[in-house]
């Protein structure tokens, strides 16, 4: 309850069980909140940055600001500043499933040849893919299972609010993803102070 203490937490997810997982920004770690209300920290160590895969407290983040959870009780982040999502099965083992730490960029490709340019926030649906809005990119990417990453909509380095098709289509630094059940996404278009709907077909 109110006896915890974060600093700077961003995004928030929800595990079948109901807990809540937090990207607890400014001390570069993930939380755990269980139903009744006892706080925990489920990877990383608080005050301490970086990018190492390993489990718990042993794990290392930098400024993580979005997290998403899938059917299987696994946690994804969106590691901000090292430029990578990252993966947290249910024992805390951390690993990262997309980009490489601190080597911003735009590449399509799978797992560490991928690159993302200071992603926010992330959603999955319910095949396990992951759609991921790269924000100083301007784009949405999305990532299977498997960590292969693709561009979806928007092109690279290119702002703007065109409702378009695929590379057409611009954002301006969107934030914030959401999936429906008909993996219809809607995001958080901060700069064009609008929210967007990307349809079913690029799936």
């Amino acid at each position: 309850g109110t006896d915890a203490r974060f600093h700077s937490p961003n995004g928030l997810a929800l595990d079948g069980d109901n807990n809540l997982y937090v990207a607890d920004t400014g001390n570069h770690i993930i939380r755990k909140i269980s139903p009744a209300g006892l706080v925990t920290t489920f990877a990383g160590t608080a005050g301490h940055s970086g990018s190492a895969d390993k489990t718990g407290a042993a794990a290392s983040f930098n400024s993580p600001v979005g997290v998403a959870a899938d059917n299987a009780g696994n946690i994804y982040v969106a590691d901000s500043g090292n430029d990578t999502i990252r993966k947290i099965t249910p024992a805390g083992a951390v690993s990262t499933l997309a980009g490489l730490a601190l080597s911003a960029g735009t590449a399509d490709g799978t797992n560490g040849t991928a690159r993302f340019n200071t992603p926010y926030s992330l959603t999955v649906d319910s095949n396990t893919n992951i759609f991921v809005v790269d924000t100083f990119n301007h784009t949405v990417r999305k990532i299977t299972p498997d960590g292969v990453v693709t561009t979806l909509v928007g092109t690279a380095g290119a702002a703007g609010s065109i409702d378009n098709t695929g590379k057409v289509a611009r954002f301006n630094f969107p934030v914030g993803i959401a999936v429906d059940g008909d993996t219809n996404f809607y995001v958080s278009d901060f700069s064009n102070d609008t929210i967007r709907k990307v349809t079913a077909g690029l799936m």
